[in-house]
């Protein structure tokens, strides 16, 4: 085989899949069997280099690697991007798949299509990507691959009863798909001639060297020593070292057109580089690439050290995780209950945990963390139109003309049998039903419309036990719309605690607020005074439990006598107790915190 440039002999594409379809290790037996990682340092999951990672068995980050494979006396270059399968880093997707020109759609052949393949199959059309079905663990005994393919041409409309066969376990049909890959892929187009346009589609930040930032060469060449500019920032700099990643970082001369690497250009702050940018040379007018839409927000939380101490350690904590992860945001805040912190914004739930999760262990934090809501618009008597991420910047009842939720469309797909218990579920929480299709006699898909606040909580693990672990979701933003939204105030012994305030609809508000009191009851410690716990909208008192006091028989040394005595006694005592509850602080353990945000699920 004659081939007439050198990019004629670069494949980019990237991996595709649902959560446990075998993503991580098809991408291990493919650096295998192009010799791209000796034996001797092969491991599971290699791409998934964060702890994190590992132990919950997903991929958070992506990653790009080179590899060389040899077919038909042809040396190829391919290079692969790999890509997260949970519906929060659909970002990270979406930046992937603009690098590369074919996708391979990872199917497991025995649980056949979930609904996070739909989204990301929808993801690489927009692309125009040439989409290879590969249907993955035949070796299961319960593996059922034609009735699968089925789905896949009938759901997806994409021809798949010739797809390739494989077991990413075994390594068994890894050879036929390294061909396929090469033969459908298409090669990369740019001109090799033409003035540099590279797309970045990511950066980390590294201690020693600054941001090194990943960039796929769309036009021309870039080298040691060209002097580059960023299009948006305008950020000028010099080439210090340009490579690529084998996964290791593997210097070279050049970056060639359609080649994917590294560049690090002394770049401080990773502030100074925004993902989606256009690398071009100095002072030569290039038409910048599409790049990519901003990242969006949905739930948003507060994050507070339990120590007041750690303040200034948790900034820097956030500062060094948002070089490394740009698509969570934070801002400071300040807690009557909780001291000072900081409101963060984040891609989903997971997300949210994931954030968390880092922080502690790789800043060695204790954080309490708020209840997670998400953003709301907010109408006032005056027409304008204002975003709340927090419960404590909700105006006045009186100025508020109307309070706007955001709505997604949700895609749940659900065994047959599951139906009912699914369609209770989600009418429960607000959905509105849209439509139902049946991708085979004993799996459907059901589509809603539904407030994002009813799926932050719990509605993934409600959904799979109603389906027995078979239920997948999955879903996008449509937009805000106009609801019966009031704030939830909570009121521990007279004193308002803002950082268990929430946003409800008001049908919900009462049953809530009954609920959230009784946890909080077992939650906070006994004090020497009795505490009254409220829930309130507005001034009106909606719901009240109350902590009974510790007690102490003060009549004990009475061996009779006189009811007066007795009474006296418990006189002082009352007054005792009032004066201590004026001046005293009810105790509010971080456990009460978390109450709100595991309501449902001890439930």
């Amino acid at each position: 085989m004659t081939t007439d440039r050198p990019q004629d002999r670069i494949r980019n594409f990237s991996i595709i899949a649902h959560i446990d379809h075998g993503k991580s290790t098809l991408a291990d037996r493919l650096l295998q069997i192009t010799k791209t990682v000796a034996d001797r340092e092969m491991k599971a999951q290699l791409l998934d280099d964060m702890d994190l990672e590992r132990e919950r068995g997903i991929t958070i980050k992506a990653r790009a690697v080179r590899m060389r494979y040899k077919l038909d006396g042809t040396d190829y270059q391919i290079n692969l991007i790999d890509t997260p399968g949970h519906v929060d880093f659909t970002y990270e997707v979406s930046r992937s798949l603009a690098a590369c020109e074919g996708a391979l759609l990872v199917v497991d052949a025995a649980q056949g299509i979930e609904a996070q393949t739909v989204a990301n199959t929808d993801l690489a059309l927009q692309g125009n990507l040439e989409i290879i079905p590969v249907l993955n663990k035949i070796d299961l005994p319960t593996a059922r691959p034609l009735e699968v393919a089925e789905e896949i041409e009938n759901v997806l409309a994409i021809p798949a009863l010739d797809a390739n066969q494989v077991s990413a376990k075994t390594g068994m049909g890894i050879e036929a798909l390294m061909a396929t890959i090469i033969r459908r892929v298409p090669a990369p187009k740019g001109d090799p001639n033409a003035p540099l346009r590279a797309l970045v589609f990511d950066a980390v930040f590294d201690d020693y060297r600054g941001v090194i930032i990943y960039i796929r060469v769309v036009d021309g060449r870039v080298q040691l020593r060209d002097r580059i500019e960023l299009a948006s920032t305008g950020g000028r700099y010099e080439v210090l070292e340009v490579g690529a990643m084998t996964p290791n970082q593997l210097p070279t001369k050049s970056l060639e057109t359609g080649e994917v690497g590294y560049l690090i250009c002394n770049i401080k702050t990773l502030s100074d580089v925004r993902i989606g940018d256009t690398v071009r040379p100095i002072g030569v007018e290039v038409v910048p690439l599409a790049g990519y839409r901003e990242p969006q927000h949905v739930v948003f939380c507060g994050l507070f050290p339990t120590q007041h101490n750690d303040f200034e350690n948790l900034r820097k904590a956030l500062e060094k995780l948002h070089l490394n992860d740009c698509s969570f945001r934070f801002e400071p805040e300040t807690s009557e209950a909780l001291g000072f912190g900081f409101r963060c914004g984040f891609l989903g739930l997971l997300h949210m945990e994931i954030v968390q999760e880092r922080l502690e262990r790789e800043s060695g934090l204790s954080l309490v963390q708020t209840a997670p809501n998400v953003t709301f618009e907010v109408v006032d008597r005056a027409g304008r139109v204002v975003q709340i991420n927090n419960p404590a910047e909700l105006p006045p009842e009186s100025d508020i003309e109307e309070i706007r939720e955001p709505m997604v469309s949700l895609n749940v797909l659900v065994p047959a049998t599951c139906i009912g218990s699914v369609m209770t579920i989600c009418i429960e929480r607000h959905g509105e039903f849209k439509k139902t299709e049946w991708l085979s006699p004993e799996r459907v898909l059901l589509t809603f419309e539904m407030p994002l606040a009813q799926i932050i909580f719990d509605f993934y693990d409600k959904l799979k036990s109603s389906t027995k672990g078979y239920g997948t979701m999955n879903y996008q933003i449509l937009g805000y719309r106009a609801a019966d939204l009031v704030k939830l105030r909570i009121l521990v012994n007279a004193g308002e605690i803002d950082a268990l305030s929430s946003i409800i609809r008001r049908s919900d508000a009462d049953a809530f607020g009954r609920r959230l009191l009784a946890k909080l009851r077992e939650e906070i410690p006994r004090h020497m005074f009795e505490v009254p716990l409220q829930a309130a909208i507005g001034g009106r008192i909606i719901a009240r439990e109350t902590i009974k006091a510790f007690r102490k028989n003060v009549t004990a040394k009475c061996y009779g006598g006189d009811i007066s005595r007795k009474r006296k006694l418990l006189e002082k005592q009352k007054d005792g107790k009032r004066r201590m509850k004026s001046v005293g602080n009810v105790e509010i353990p971080q456990a009460a915190f978390f109450a709100a945000l595991r309501l449902d699920q001890d439930d």
